[in-house]
């Protein structure tokens, strides 16, 4: 399955049915009078979260989503049938967004969760309504409430506890293989990662969701490789990994590379916890490896972890570490450090 990550899609609320002018014409009743009914509600346009989807694939065939009209109301005072509601099924951590003010609509992070982007135009009212003491044969009747239409843009950023950021090739794809049971596309070559990846690390009778997303380099804001546009699956993170690959040239310049673009991304990516790791270790002999350790010390003035995911070295380390990042991320705050009395 393509994965798909933002849509763009027409949504239109069903019009409300009218309403009927129509009498009684019975034989034996002398004085039928009015029996009109009133048009039928027309259908919502509902944004509804389910599980099992992991991508907005669906939406790259159909575009055009609109509820039904309601029905026409009848003589004998029958009501016109409410419309269906047109039903857009999307995946946890999906945004919805107006296309023309960019304004944020509807945000569903839990499975079960429906919103009514929508309301479908309420019915008319059919002659029986206008039926008074003076107006005994009252030949009126409404039409019903036009349909709503918008254009919207639905955004999905995967929901998971940590983040995986570095260069291209910097060895995430294989630590997410190594850690996880997902099973990403590893080679030799920058840009094997083309779309986020996720995984279930479990450790130390733990488990915590982990998301690996393609390269960034140097100008990626701009546009330049896979461009940024992958990072909106990592704002939900409590904690990021910053794998930097050993091998290279300079691991401090390389760490200072993906902060640059973080930082250019916004969001307040550059101001998540973050776990810096050295990877690719078993690659350098022991003075090189020394040498890079230094350089990434000095830039991001913390102690690097050294790791290496094809030997294991260091990995058990780097996941306790990231778990206890997470757990003080969910931590609640109590009631001295300001949490407020809850009320009714």
């Amino acid at each position: 399955m393509k994965f798909l990550d933002e849509a763009k899609v027409y949504v239109k609320s069903g019009a409300g049915g009218n309403g009927c002018i129509s009498f009684r014409r019975e034989k034996f009743i002398e004085y039928g009078g009015p029996d009109g009914g009133d048009g039928g509600r027309g259908g919502d346009v509902v944004i509804e979260c389910v599980d099992g989807l992991n991508t907005l694939i669906d939406y790259r065939y159909q575009q055009h989503f609109k509820g039904q009209k309601g029905g026409n109301g009848m003589g004998a005072n029958r009501s016109g049938a409410r419309g269906d509601d047109a039903v857009l099924k999307v995946p946890t951590g999906t945004e919805v967004l107006d296309e023309d003010t960019g304004a944020e609509l509807a945000e569903l992070l839990h499975a079960g969760e429906r919103v009514v982007l929508m309301k479908g135009g309420n019915g008319g009212f059919g002659n029986t309504h206008f039926k008074s003491s003076t107006n005994r044969a009252p030949r009126r009747a409404n039409s019903g409430q036009a349909a709503q239409e918008r254009t919207i843009r639905l955004r999905l950023k995967l929901i998971a506890d940590a983040g995986l950021v570095g260069l291209p090739n910097a060895g995430k794809s294989t630590f997410l293989a190594a850690v996880t049971a997902a099973k990403p596309k590893i080679a030799d070559y920058p840009f094997t990662t083309l779309h986020p990846q996720l995984g279930v690390v479990r450790s130390d009778g733990r488990e915590f969701v982990l998301a690996d997303i393609p390269g960034l380099i140097e100008g990626a804001h701009e546009g330049i490789g896979l461009g940024d546009r992958f990072l909106a699956h990592v704002e939900r993170c409590g904690a990021l990994l910053h794998l930097v690959d050993a091998t290279g040239e300079d691991a401090g310049l390389a760490w200072k590379t993906v902060r640059a673009e973080l930082k250019a991304y916004g969001n307040k990516l550059d101001k998540k916890p973050e776990i810096v790791a050295l990877s690719k270790a078993d690659a350098m002999t022991p003075a090189l490896l020394k040498v890079q350790k230094a350089k990434l010390k000095r830039a991001c003035r913390k102690e690097p972890f050294v790791i290496s995911a094809h030997s294991g070295k260091g990995v058990k380390e780097v996941l306790r570490a990231l778990y206890a990042l997470i757990e003080k991320g969910r931590r609640k705050p109590t009631k001295e450090e300001g949490a407020r009395p809850w009320r009714p």
